[in-house]
């Protein structure tokens, strides 16, 4: 079953589309990225299938986003944006798991301890700046204090998996996949393949939490 909710929030009215398990024991709420909403392919294909393993999936646009703005705001006004939703996300009484790509990534590490998110899951951490592997934001992944899975895709020009420092978290690659885990037509797995990474991945991380 999905519905959309509307949640005022101190940064404006962010959405969320729930995907509803028949008998959830967790909820995963991801965001999406800076350059694009909820239906990304990772995201989509996670909604797809883990309402089937008891996992209500949230998905969660953000105030810029629903307004129609085309550029999103400092991680500041993004963080404000996910904490007014926070409560809706907790709503239903279940461990929540704050999720999101890139920038939605970045945002769940930061509040994840302060909000009570029972786990992080990162897809697509932009670990730095494309070419700019000095100026890395290493310290927020490794600042999250809870269970953490990082799905990074082999070839993402803002961190491939061998780029991230050691810490108490978990990586796992999408070969060939670049930031949008979108894989070459010359490499040897296909678009298909390379979601199923994904949601297997994700799905045992998630079991594991249990």
């Amino acid at each position: 079953m999905t519905k959309s909710e509307t949640v005022p929030t101190d940064a404006g009215d962010a959405r969320i589309t729930w995907v509803a398990a028949k008998k959830p024991w967790t909820v995963l709420a991801v965001s999406h990225g800076a350059g694009g909403g909820v239906e990304a392919r990772d995201l989509q294909a996670l909604a797809a299938a883990l309402p089937s393993e008891g996992v209500t999936v949230a998905l969660v646009e953000q105030p810029w986003r629903v307004a129609g703005k085309k550029v999103a705001p400092a991680p500041k006004t993004l963080d404000t944006g996910w904490r007014g939703l926070w409560p809706a996300l907790a709503a239903p009484g279940l461990p929540v798991i704050a999720g999101g790509r890139s920038a939605g990534a970045r945002v769940a590490c930061r509040t994840a301890a302060e909000l009570g998110a029972s786990a992080v899951l990162a897809l697509s951490f932009p670990l730095h700046p494309p070419g700019r592997p000095e100026k890395s934001r290493g310290d927020e992944l490794l600042a999250a204090g809870v269970p953490t899975l990082v799905v990074q895709g082999g070839n993402d020009p803002f961190g491939r998996p061998a780029e991230f420092p050691s810490g108490p978290y978990t990586l796992a690659e999408v070969p060939y996949g670049d930031h949008g885990f979108a894989v070459p037509k010359r490499a040897p797995l296909t678009q298909e393949e390379a979601l199923d990474v994904i949601v297997r991945e994700v799905s045992g991380w998630v079991a594991s939490l249990r």
